[in-house]
Order: C-alpha cells, then structure tokens, then sequence
C-alpha cells in the first residue's frame, strides 16, 4: 500500500498552515520595526519659562535648531507650565537662569521626558551651568521605567485574542449566544488577572486600582466580541485577522514604549483612536493626571466595545442564514480541525 498519495496530502496541509506564521513574521517585522527602530522627535511641544526678550530669543532658535523636531512655545510662569504638563499639552519646561531647570512629567510618557532632557541639557551646558530637572508627575515606584502599563496590556491582550481562538474553534458549534456569554465571561476573567498584576502582585499603580480594572474590562471586551464576530467570516484566518488588528497595529501605536511624537505619522494616526492607546493613555490620565481626558480614552474602548457588538449581530445573523440556504450541507468544525486552530492561536 503506497503513502506517497497521503505524504503529498499531509504536505500540502502543513504547507498552507506554514503561510500564517509566515504572513506573521513579515507583519510583525513591518509593524515594530516601522514603528520602533529609528525613534526621533517630530512637532514635540516643550514650554520655555519667561516673557521677556532672553526666553523669546532662546524658544526661536531651538525651533529654529530643531527643524521641525520640536514645538517650542513661551510660556509666563512656572504654574502655566506645570499645568501644560499635568494636562499633557507639553512634554518638557525649560526655566533659564544662573541655575536653569528642566520642568517633565515622566508618567505621561518616559521616552518623551528623556527626550526632552537630553535637549535641554545641551542647552544648560552651553549656558555652562548644570542642569536641574523636576518631575512634576513621577510614575509609581513599582514601574520605574513607565512602560508597565504596557506590558498591562500585551497581558490582557494575549488572554483576550487567544480566547478568541478557544471560542471560535472549539465553541464554533454553540449558539452564537452562548459564544458571546463565553466572551463577556473571559473579558471579566481577564480584566481581573490583568488587575492583580497592575495592583497586589507587581504595584505598577498605587491608586485607582477600580478605575484600572474598569478600563482593562472594556478593552478586553471590546477585543473578544470584535474576534467572535470575525470569526464567522475569517474562519481558519481569524487568528492572523485579530494578530493584525491587536498586536501588530495596536501595540505599535499604543504609546507605551513611544509616544506618536517619536514615531513615524501613520501610527501616530493611529494613535488617536486605537483600542491600545486608549487604554493606555486611559490608564495614564486616570492614574496620574486626576483624570483628565479620561472621557475621550473611555468614548474611545467604548466605540471599539459597540464595533464588536456590531460585528457579533452581523455574524449571527450571517450564520443564520448560511444554515437556511445550505441546510445539510452545512459542516462545522472537526474536534480535530478546532484543535489545530486553537492551538495554533495560542502558539503563536
């Protein structure tokens, strides 16, 4: 009995699984390195402290310097440009004088204050004075670097994406209801581990713990419905389709290793109402910014919840009528066939 007919049948198979991982490979390549490799300022907003003709002169000429890399505004007095700061409107404040300092707000962002830093220190060198810097919101003493709140989300993004694998696959026989209850379920699982970490077990924040776990609900939410919807259309290609729309696109234009002011404009675009970047400048502004634009990071995880509401109708209603004009013909899933996608998901 020959196995050449099945060898060949077992190779073509492994073959077409082969090209997920491989449009993988390039999508994260393109996505994080377009996003990360050459980080530099673009239009970066920082204040010079003063009114008089010594901070006009010196605002002008780091503009004129920077050439398009900062935004290099007066303000009138040390207040004004620490509420600029606390309300995210700048990234850095320079006070000129025998001992000039360097006014930042590390929370809103770490790689943008150092930025600004290694600016002005230059500046104070050349006045031949040392440099002073104050931070004027400092992030929590178990997250040094700021970026905690990202690797928050890859956590709560993985846990949701690869349940979307689990209930796609091995649940593709239930009720299109049932699915979403599993969703809504796993949103709240997630959120809550998502939660232990921020708080008890590695103290990434030290207040606004329940504000914390809200927002981690609605993005883990808003992530599960949207891949159960797409699951019925995207099928075997689910996992590349929520890989693109949740990791490459999404942590890439989150703001949480770098803000779109050091990033190139199309995820900078992005920035401005992907679910990562809500969620993270959400986390932020409830943290350490008394809330300020928390409204619009919440419109924004609410938006992305209704589009995944939205596409969970669509997907019933499509399956609903699949069953209808096909009847018999209809076939789900293998057991088998449900456990290669779930476990390929989760791999990967």
């Amino acid at each position: 009995m020959s196995a050449g007919p099945n060898t060949t049948g077992a190779l073509r198979h492994v073959l077409g699984h082969l090209l997920t991982p491989l449009l993988m490979c390039v999508g994260m390549g393109l996505a994080y390195l377009g996003a990360f490799h050459a980080p530099a300022p673009h239009d970066l907003r920082v204040d010079v402290v003063g009114s008089g003709p010594t901070a006009q002169v010196l605002a002008q000429t780091l503009q004129d310097k920077g050439a398009g890399a900062l935004d290099v505004r007066t303000v009138a007095d040390r207040g004004t440009a620490v509420t600029a700061l606390r309300e995210q409107h700048s990234f850095g404040a320079y006070i000129p004088g025998e001992k000039p300092e360097l006014l930042v707000a590390s929370a809103s962002s770490d790689t943008s204050a150092m930025a600004v830093e290694k600016v002005f220190t230059k500046v104070a060198a050349g006045q031949g004075a040392p440099l002073q810097v104050t931070d004027v919101a400092p992030v929590a003493s178990g997250d040094p670097t700021g970026q905690g709140v990202f690797f928050l989300l890859v956590a709560l993004s993985i846990g949701a994406y690869a349940s979307v694998a689990v209930i796609g696959g091995a649940g593709a026989v239930l009720p299109m209801r049932i699915r979403v209850l599993l969703a809504a379920g796993m949103s709240l699982v997630v959120s809550l581990v998502g939660t232990l970490f921020a708080g008890p077990v590695f103290h990434l924040v030290d207040q606004g713990l329940g504000g914390v776990w809200a927002l981690s609900w609605l993005y883990a939410a808003g992530i599960l419905l949207v891949g159960v919807g797409l699951h019925a259309f995207l099928r075997r290609w689910t996992t590349l389709g929520v890989m693109v729309l949740f990791v490459m696109l999404n942590f890439t234009s989150s703001g949480g290793i770098y803000r779109p002011e050091l990033q190139p404009g199309f995820f900078g675009a992005l920035h401005a109402f992907w679910n990562g970047a809500g969620f993270v400048e959400g986390v932020r502004g409830h943290v350490y910014f008394d809330g300020h634009a928390l409204g619009g990071h919440v419109l924004t995880l609410s938006l992305w919840l209704l589009a995944g509401a939205a596409l969970v109708v669509a997907a019933g209603v499509t399956e609903a009528r699949r069953k209808t004009v096909d009847g018999p013909r209809v076939r789900a899933a293998t057991p088998a066939e449900a456990e290669e996608e779930v476990e390929e998901a989760v791999a990967v």
